[in-house]
């Protein structure tokens, strides 16, 4: 059996914004996709990540106007990525390392996709709780 790779468990076409985009564009968009983060662009080019949890602890923990706030300023600048061509164990090492949950996937420096920590426990333990939690649908 073939190793699975990123690519057979990525989020294909992740949701992009670009940096001069505000926070409450980000939690938008986190809410209409269901998802908990977004990859920052400038330009076309990966060059950060905004998480749910980056919005509330450097904007609304600061008191920032969410709609004026940046997410330039807030995401998490240059984050750790991987390639679609990457084993399933490479990324789980990546987010050992790292102590991150979420890789966005590039080619170059275009983002491709998104792993999450929830999507390699799927492919990897199927079956454990984790694992069980990660596939369960949403509770909007």
């Amino acid at each position: 059996m073939a190793t699975p790779m990123v690519r057979d468990v990525m989020t294909p076409d992740p949701i992009t914004l670009p940096s001069d985009a505000s926070a409450v564009d980000a939690a938008r968009a986190m809410r209409d996709s269901d998802i908990g983060a977004v990859i920052v662009l400038d330009g076309d080019n990966a060059c950060g990540i905004v998480t749910d949890r980056d919005i509330t602890i450097r904007a609304v923990a600061e008191g920032e106007d969410l709609g004026s706030v940046k997410l330039g300023s807030i995401c998490s600048k240059n984050p750790t990525t991987i390639t679609p061509d990457a084993s399933i164990d490479e990324a789980l090492q990546v987010m050992r390392r790292e102590d991150i949950r979420r890789l966005p996937v590039v080619e170059g420096n275009l983002p491709v996709g998104i792993v999450s920590l929830g999507d390699v426990s799927v492919e990897r333990n199927a079956g454990d709780a984790l694992a069980d939690i990660s596939s369960a649908p949403a509770n909007n």
